[in-house]
Formats: C-alpha cells, structure tokens, sequence
C-alpha cells in the first residue's frame, strides 16, 4: 500500500484505497433498508391476491361468462335448432326492436314498476318498524323475532304454494274468513285488477324479515349514550329518531334499498308458481316474460334481450341510489 493511499484529505481523515481488490464501496444503510422493507410489501400483496385470485376467476366464470354469452344472444338468432347446427345468425338489434316495439312492453313496463315501488315501500316500512320495534327489551324478544325469519327460510316455491292455496276462491282461508265476517269473497288470483297486487302482498310477506333482520343490526351499532345525551336536552321520540338514529341508518338504508330492489325487480318464482303471469298478462313482468320467450316459446335471442333491458334498469336505479345518499352524505357533511 502506498503512502498516498494512507494520505488523508485536509480535514486529516484518512481515505480508503479504492483500487484494491475486495475494498468496493457498500451501499449506502438506506437502500439496505428500503430492500429489506420491500420484502414484507412484496408477501403481503402476494397473500392479498393470494385470496382474491380465486374469487376473481369465479366472478369470471359464473357471472362474467354468462352475461357476455347473454349479451352475444341478445344480438343473434338462437333457437332450438342451434343447439344441433350451432349456427346462430346475426342479427343486429332486431331482438330488442321486437321486444321493445311488441305491444306487451308497455304493460310490462307499468307492471314491473308498480311490483316493485309498491312491493319495496311496503317491505321497508314494515321491516323499518319492526326492527325498531325489536330493538327494545321486553319478553319474549328473541323468540318473536325468529318466529318472524320463517318465511325468509322457507324456500319460495312452498311459501308460493301454501299462498295460492289460501288465495284459492270458494276454499281459500282468506275468502273464509272474509264470508264469515260477512264480507264477499275476492278472485285474488284470477281478477285481472286485482291479481298484480295479490302478488304483491306474497312478496312483501317473504321480504319483511331481511329488512328486518338488517336494519335491526344497524340499529345495534348505534351507541345508546347517544340516546341518553339527547334525553337530557329533551329530544326523544320522534325527534331522537330524526336526529339520531336516522343519520346514523343511512348507510345502512342505502343498502337494504339497494338489494330490495335488485332482488324485486327479478322476481320470478312467485309470479310463476301463484299466476304463470296470468290472467291476460296482469301479473307479467319483465322478468317473467323474459322466462316465457327463451324457455316457453323458445325465442331465445329475444328472452336473452328483455334480460339485457332488466339488467341495465337495474343498473341505472342502483347508480341513482348511490349517488342520491352521496349528495345527502355531503349535504349532511
């Protein structure tokens, strides 16, 4: 080693030889650590998709796959004959102009929205007012209240039955009842005034438990010295529900209304198993004449189009909801 290798700077600090074999500079001890940091980033984004792979393939396959091949139907004609010569022309958006220029669609229409702003109004004011209800102490609390999840559990095809069972007209038990009090029967199901609205009474009874059992447990997440706060300034009743608990709901509002539409507006097991969407097609929606077309007439292409108008009101309702509670989250903010 030289002497100019051991000569230091003017400061009188030695310096390191950089020529000699084995005496490369180290890395500065940031770059160290920021590469010993980015080994637990790296196992833990790994762990992450690690769990959301699978269930991002079986979105794909199940949901995906089928609305793109929906979608591809809707523009073709696919019949029976299809499944023997695969052939399937195209064409274009025939489907929907028959659908849409069919003299059935309006009646559609107005009968799905009157099914569902009826059937959703009612099933959130009665499972609003029950969870409220539930959400006080007092005997026999736990027991009514799974007494009350038996028509959510009870599959749709037996509570639709046991219900065009009462519904029936000289022998129903709701008609009994009506001539025992002195009152006149009611056609429930074969009155084409009055037929849409028997439906709507079966879909509330099956709906109430959900919002019920929902809003009950958004109520349980709201602190009740919330409630003993506001007594002391003397808001109860009323006005503690306008100011405390209905701000504290929303959230969960949103989201009962959101999923109580979808699931009515697609309603079809009840409709099929109490009128077939009869009489006259007083009881047809778009869901159910969506099932007639591909699966009773074997028009597959316009079923698949009528399907493709549900999936995309359904849409736009729920893109609405969601920015209707936003703009009176930030009004509230």
């Amino acid at each position: 080693m030289t002497d100019s290798s051991l000569m230091g700077d003017r400061t009188g600090v030695p310096r390191r030889a950089t020529g000699a074999a084995g005496d490369a500079p180290r890395p500065p001890r940031e770059t160290q650590g920021s590469r010993r940091s980015l080994r637990p980033r790296t196992r833990s984004a790994l762990v992450t998709w690690a769990f959301i792979l699978p269930a991002a393939v079986y979105l794909l396959v199940f949901f995906g796959y089928p609305i793109l091949s929906n979608l591809t139907m809707s523009f073709q004609d696919f019949t029976t004959s299809t499944f023997f010569t695969g052939e399937a022309p195209w064409v274009g958006f025939d489907n929907y102009v028959a659908v849409v220029g069919s003299g059935l669609f309006a009646k559609l229409t107005a009968n799905t929205a009157i099914f569902t702003i009826v059937s959703l109004a009612f099933t959130f004011l009665i499972g609003l007012g029950l969870a409220l209800f539930f959400n006080r102490h007092f005997p026999l609390n736990k027991v009514l209240r799974a007494l009350l999840l038996l028509p959510w559990l009870l599959p749709l095809i037996i509570s639709s039955a046991v219900w065009r069972r009462m519904m029936e007209g000289e022998t129903g038990i709701l008609n009994v009842v009506l001539e025992g009090l002195g009152l006149s029967g009611v056609s429930w199901l074969t009155n084409p005034d009055i037929a849409l609205y028997s439906i709507i009474i079966v879909n509330i009874w099956v709906g109430i438990p959900f919002v019920m059992v929902i809003i009950y447990g958004g109520l349980q997440e709201i602190p009740k010295d919330y409630y003993e706060a506001a007594a002391l300034d003397g808001a109860t009743g009323w006005r503690s529900f306008a100011s405390i608990t209905w701000p504290l709901l929303r959230p969960v509002v949103v989201v009962v209304l959101m999923l109580g539409f979808i699931y009515t507006i697609r309603v079809l097991d009840i409709i099929l198993a109490l009128t077939g969407g009869g009489p006259a097609n007083a009881t047809e929606t778009y869901a159910s004449r969506a099932y007639h077309l591909s699966f009773v007439n074997f028009e597959f292409g316009r079923g698949a189009a009528l399907s493709n108008i549900l999936i995309v009101v359904s849409l736009i309702v729920a893109a609405f909801q969601l920015r209707a509670n936003k703009r009176a989250s930030d009004l509230a903010g």
